[in-house]
């Protein structure tokens, strides 16, 4: 029975961590994720948990740490954000490549420089090519709910392949919301046991992990990891349906907001989704065919969705809340601009790159946008399609 509680995003996934009770957690701090460990120490102190909780010197080795744990057939966890999740950056494609379902519980926070603490998806999105699955929450209720599908979804024998949860440093790390934190024994039955079928420790099946590579075999070992991902999205779904079954809370790789006749469109992630929300309920009552798309899962990327919910749109903006520096476009643009490009009738689309470093995003800015899509469905002319959004003028 689903208990209510007031929780921060942080809390809540170290909630989730405890009703788990992963096999190793190693922890580094950095802001804003280190209360997640801090949480965790105290679980561990309390005896609420039997985790071995390593403290370590760097990033770099606590996901080193959880490879050395889960590759001995263990479930191990961390949690990082910004600098730190760079700083593992070699490891993390690392966890890819030997395909160790390490979960990592990712507070993004804007990259240096300049040096800042809030949050933008900057962090997370350059490592979205590192092998990792990575799913991202808009509130504390799907910050915490994420987490428990994650590990389902992780060690799944047809993807092995490591996760990432994303939530929107201080905005749902910190805020505190009242959520549905289901029971200890409901959330143990639903994740399960790990019981992977190879291991160091295994007496029976002695083997090596992360071998060197020769000409011969390298490719081989890419397609593999390259087909588990393929695997992801459909072991997402069949894992978002059973969590439905048995929590009732519905999820999938992106989420569809009044998108069934919508001529303009925003596609967005995280907590900015919900403040866009609101702005589309006010258009739609204003008689305006506003929609939007969430996406939830940035890899696998959910390629094929996108395109069919925007089938139907003459107008769309991309919303990138992380600069890719590409002279055209953020990440998400890109990704959505290549889901789209065999489409039959494209509709116009452009990318606005906004938030970084925690600048605002508001109802008003949402307003703004749409605005715009609406003269680019009038007029066919899409104008500058990469611009930024937010920033004084220079």
């Amino acid at each position: 029975m689903s208990i209510r509680d007031r929780l921060s995003g942080n809390e809540a996934i170290a909630t989730a961590m405890r009703q788990i009770n992963p096999d190793v957690f190693a922890m580094f701090p950095i802001t804003p994720s280190t209360e997640i460990p801090q949480y965790f120490a105290q679980y561990v102190a309390d005896g609420k948990v039997d985790t071995e909780f390593i403290c370590v010197e760097s990033e770099h080795s606590a996901m080193s740490a959880c490879l050395g744990a889960e590759a001995a057939g263990g479930r191990a966890v961390t949690a990082t954000s910004s600098a730190g999740l760079s700083y593992m950056n070699e490891v993390l494609y690392v966890a890819g490549s030997l395909r160790l379902p390490v979960v990592l519980a990712v507070s993004c926070r804007a990259l240096t420089g300049p040096i800042n603490i809030n949050h933008d998806y900057s962090d997370s999105l350059a490592e979205r090519d590192s092998g990792f699955i990575q799913l991202y929450a808009e509130n504390n209720q799907e910050v915490y709910d994420n987490y428990l599908m994650a590990h389902r979804i992780a060690e799944h024998p047809d993807v092995r392949l490591p996760l990432m949860v994303c939530e929107d440093g201080f905005i749902t790390s910190h805020a505190i919301e009242n959520i549905e934190i289901e029971d200890d024994t409901a959330v143990k039955s639903f994740v399960g046991e790990y019981k992977p079928e190879n291991y160091l420790l295994k007496e029976e099946n002695p083997l090596a992990v992360g071998p060197y590579g020769v000409s011969g075999y390298y490719m081989e070992a890419r397609v593999a990891q390259a087909h588990a991902m393929i695997n992801a999205k459909r072991v997402i779904k069949e894992v978002a349906a059973d969590f439905e079954k048995t929590f009732g809370r519905h999820y999938d790789l992106i989420e569809e907001y009044h998108m069934d006749d919508a001529e303009i469109a925003m596609v967005i992630m995280g907590s900015s989704a919900g403040t866009a929300k609101a702005c589309v309920d006010e258009l739609r009552g204003q008689g305006i065919k506003a929609g939007l798309i969430k996406v939830r899962v940035i890899r696998p990327f959910p390629a094929e969705e996108i395109a069919a919910s925007l089938s139907g749109c003459k107008a769309v903006a991309i919303m990138d809340k992380s600069e890719g520096f590409s002279a055209c476009g953020g990440p998400l643009f890109a990704e959505c601009a290549g889901a789209c490009i065999n489409m039959d009738a494209r509709p116009k689309m452009i990318d606005i790159v906004y938030g970084l470093g925690g600048r605002d995003f508001t109802v008003a800015a949402a307003k703004s946008v749409y605005e715009r899509l609406g003269e680019i469905a009038r007029t066919g002319q899409t104008g500058p399609v990469y611009v930024h959004m937010g920033q004084r003028e220079v």
